[in-house]
């Protein structure tokens, strides 16, 4: 097939044309996919080792997925949460148990869910531990990504998140990821909460050093602080476990979820915790015109499910030391770090040989889709219903861009 007779130049041309430049996406169209499995508009497939930065950890279209939105599409998409639908009480259930807390309230993106993180931990300061009108402060961690609203981009320490945002958020204090001794001497009288990420995906799937989570959990409970851990990429099964801090057997006294809950069909997000933290919340307080919308709850419900039954958590720990132990044989043959936890690893390669976008552009040619983040970092967080053939051959075509 001559250059010409391609459709990809023409259609990154047209999507390019009238779209701000918000992305650099891969000049890659996709058309359909399957499972770990991605086609694009010249009928070229490519193995999908980003999952929609973990929103699509159960694969593209799931059948169990599917089957509940195309059930719920033929009865009924919307009300608003002026009225009750007969999906929501199930989802809230089935989530609240997943979550082991009292109650759940849905949204509909990430950064919605961040943001009635940050609106519920104040309002508890205020009402439960009597902090002081307007001087309600959260602890955050450098390198944080937790969405991209004014509020959150204020204490994000990437400049191309924050720069000409401003005037910014206060009532924020950032201190190093991974560092309990700074975190401890920030929380003061005043600190409603600590927002920490158990596992930092776009600084590239940084994990903190053993014990540290743990201290976090002790520390606010000492200080009667607010531990909310941001899951919303690293919960619902990506690492090996349920939630990135079950690793370590934390519980926190909040849960941001997002991204894979929507099943890779819908946005859907939540915010899980207690009755004493959720409940401070009252009518007219804080809402969302979809957030809990019927097929957002029926097609989250199913997601629910399927987490409920272990396999996918399983599948992410055993395909993940797979994975790892491909990556890690690749130290010193042009990796020069691997982080990994489950099926989400993050991976440096010496930049001398390359950068992480020049590294997703040849795996592209490749048949492998990734994404690069911070300069010779690329993430790889494939489907969990990839094979182990699958992830095999992922590394062998890394293997096969880095030797060039």
């Amino acid at each position: 097939m001559i250059d010409d007779m391609l459709r990809t130049p023409s259609a990154v041309r047209d999507a390019e044309r009238h779209t701000a430049h918000n992305y650099h996406p891969l000049p890659v169209v996709i058309s359909s996919a399957e499972g770990a499995w991605l086609t694009d508009v010249d009928g070229r497939r490519y193995l999908d080792c980003l999952a929609g930065y973990s929103a699509l950890n159960f694969g593209h279209r799931h059948p169990k997925l599917i089957e509940a939105a195309h059930a719920q599409l033929d009865r009924l998409t919307l009300t608003s949460r002026a009225f009750i639908h007969d999906q929501f009480a199930d989802f809230c259930r089935e989530l609240a148990a997943l979550c082991g807390k009292d109650l759940v309230l849905p949204m509909n993106t990430g950064a919605e869910a961040v943001e009635t993180g940050i609106k519920v931990a104040r309002k508890w300061g205020y009402q439960v531990k009597g902090v002081t009108p307007g001087q309600a402060n959260i602890v955050v961690a450098e390198g944080n990504f937790h969405g991209r609203t004014t509020t959150i981009v204020s204490f994000s320490t990437d400049s191309d998140a924050r720069a000409d945002f401003g005037p910014y958020t206060p009532g924020f204090t950032v201190v190093p990821y991974g560092d309990l001794d700074a975190l401890t001497a920030a929380v003061d009288e005043n600190t409603v909460a600590v927002l920490l990420e158990p596992i930092q995906g776009e600084q590239g799937v940084v994990v903190p050093p053993e014990g540290y989570l743990p201290g976090v959990r002790q520390l606010c409970t000492d200080r009667n602080v607010l531990f909310i851990a941001d899951e919303i990429q690293s919960g619902l099964g990506r690492t090996g476990h349920t939630f990135a801090c079950d690793h370590e057997g934390v519980v926190p006294d909040m849960y941001l979820l997002g991204k894979a809950l929507g099943g890779g069909i819908v946005p859907v997000s939540a915010v899980a915790a207690n009755a004493d933290v959720l409940g401070v919340l009252k009518p007219g307080q804080h809402g969302s015109t979809f957030g809990g919308n019927p097929l957002a709850c029926a097609v989250a419900t199913e997601v629910v499910r399927l987490l409920a039954t272990g396999e996918f958590q399983r599948r992410s720990a055993e395909l993940g030391e797979r994975l790892r132990t491909g990556l890690e044989a690749l130290l010193g043959k042009g990796l020069v770090a691997v982080r990994v936890r489950g099926l989400w690893a993050g991976v440096d390669i010496d930049p001398a040989l390359m950068s992480g976008r020049e590294a997703c552009e040849r795996l592209m040619e490749r048949g492998v889709l990734a994404k690069d983040t911070h300069g010779s970092t690329i993430r790889l967080a494939p489907p969990l219903v990839i094979t182990a053939d699958e992830i095999d051959h992922a590394v062998a075509q890394l293997a096969a861009v880095l030797a060039g």
